[in-house]
């Protein structure tokens, strides 16, 4: 018996889709204002690590888990776009997606970075990043994608009425959110995560209020189980 088709679906869908456009844009400006007190360059970053290594180790992975969840974000708001407008849905999102694989890519070594600060020191970790801060990495192909992926991804959201023209233009201002290993925050950086909070938090709660809502022992059971699921991932990846 052959699998049953829909016209209507779609991914990431409704649920995931609409939740990552709520959430997603929220951790990434949580993430880029809780390191903001400190200077934007890689060595008074991991200054900033040795002195408040919670506040810095917090802000990271909110500005990390922000990003991964932009990821299903990107793909719904694609899937707006692209109803209208497939051609700057189908190139925007291509170069914003590269974009965001290259900005996970420099949160691993931003994560290697502080851990060589606890078990070498600061002097000797900030050498290592220093000395090797130019080496060549096929990451780094992906890295000018996005700055132009984000002007594309507007453009194609204002031309198919998924956004206005104000949120379509704080969309673009995402564009200014530099790349590269241990960028803090600068009021620049804070300007371009209001705009895509701007952007995207209301279109989430758009993409949520489409369809119908599941009861409320449903609900509870999808968050519960939702919850588990974490939790394993968590406790088994760090067995791992």
């Amino acid at each position: 018996m052959g699998l049953s088709e829909s016209d209507d679906f779609w991914f990431p869908g409704r649920w995931i889709g609409g939740i990552a456009l709520l959430i997603g844009p929220l951790l990434l400006l949580a993430g880029g204002l809780v390191r903001l007190p400190y200077d934007y360059f890689f060595p008074e970053q991991l200054r900033a690590f040795v002195s408040h290594p919670t506040q810095i180790l917090v802000a990271y992975n909110l500005f990390l888990a922000g990003n991964i969840l932009l990821f299903p974000a990107i793909l719904t708001l694609i899937h707006r776009i692209g109803r209208t407008e497939p051609d700057w849905a189908l190139w925007g999102g291509t170069f914003v997606m590269l974009g965001l694989f290259a900005r996970t890519f420099h949160y691993g070594i931003n994560h290697l970075a502080f851990q060589l600060v606890n078990v070498q020191g600061l002097t000797q970790a900030t050498k290592a990043i220093a000395d090797s801060y130019g080496a060549f990495h096929i990451v780094s192909v992906l890295s000018g994608t996005i700055l132009f992926g984000w002007v594309i991804l507007a453009i194609g959201a204002y031309r198919s009425r998924t956004l206005s023209l104000v949120r379509s233009f704080s969309l673009g201002l995402m564009s200014s959110l530099m790349l590269g290993v241990l960028k803090g925050s600068s009021p620049v950086s804070i300007l371009a995560l209001s705009g895509l909070c701007i952007a995207l938090v209301p279109l989430g709660i758009d993409v949520l209020k489409t369809g119908s809502w599941p009861g409320t022992r449903n609900l509870m059971g999808w968050i519960a189980l939702v919850v588990g699921l974490l939790a394993f991932m968590y406790f088994l990846g760090q067995a791992g």
